[in-house]
């Protein structure tokens, strides 16, 4: 539920928020906020050095790539549409974890993805024509959604030997590099003290549930479960 809320809150915030600017409040404040929840209750927040390389890359594309394209890919077109194309990701994801992880697949599961394809295919039927007219901010969006497929793939196949909380904290801060580069180098920070009150809450909402919990949730059910099973709950959703 809370990746449509996330996705209209971010579009209500990037109407005044730069995307990379956007970001960065999102993923700095966000991992900063699960920091400080895990020194407070003294968690441990250290990353086995051998294990630096594979989160990076999973934070690569879970978190930098999959950030900056559904940013500006919800600069091209609605909310509700974005949100109906990321949920097409089992798509991806699920062959991606027969391929890579050689997950079985049986005749419940491939009923449950057929099921929940043809749903979403009958909510795009009708939002064809209004893609066709924003055809970048649909590759966007759907280049977004193989990032996090690939990512969460990436995520059971090198796991990484840590709290899921730590982990997801290293990620966002480590993810978001490239995009506080970007936003120092391409945005004005002038522009943020004429934010309004929606534009402003909606960040506020993105950093404290759709990044300091929603991720740290995400996460965990992925390290969990396997691919399969993740990508098909997400469907009810």
């Amino acid at each position: 539920m809370d990746f449509g809320l996330m996705l209209a809150a971010m579009k209500v915030a990037i109407s005044e928020v730069a995307p990379f600017t956007f970001r960065t409040f999102c993923l700095a404040a966000g991992s900063g906020v699960l920091f400080a929840a895990l020194r407070a209750s003294g968690q441990p927040l250290a990353i086995p050095r051998d294990q630096w390389r594979r989160l990076a890359l999973i934070a690569f594309f879970s978190i930098t790539c999959w950030n900056v394209l559904v940013v500006f890919g919800l600069r091209q077109i609605p909310s509700g549409r974005a949100a109906i194309l990321a949920y097409t990701m089992p798509a991806i994801a699920i062959p991606l974890s027969v391929w890579f992880l050689h997950e079985r697949m049986n005749a419940r599961k491939l009923l449950g993805l057929a099921l929940g394809m043809a749903g979403m295919a009958l909510l795009l039927a009708e939002e064809l024509t209004n893609l066709a007219g924003a055809p970048l901010g649909a590759l966007l969006v759907l280049g977004a959604v193989t990032t996090w497929a690939l990512g969460t793939v990436l995520q059971k196949k090198y796991p990484v030997r840590a709290p899921v909380a730590a982990l997801t904290a290293w990620m966002m801060l480590i993810g978001g590099v490239p995009i506080y580069l970007a936003a120092l180098a391409f945005d004005s920070f002038r522009a943020l003290g004429e934010v309004s009150l929606w534009p402003a809450l909606a960040v506020a909402y993105n950093v404290l549930f759709s990044f300091a919990w929603a991720h740290w949730a995400w996460i965990k059910l992925a390290t969990s479960v396997s691919v399969t099973t993740f990508s098909l709950a997400m469907l009810m959703t």
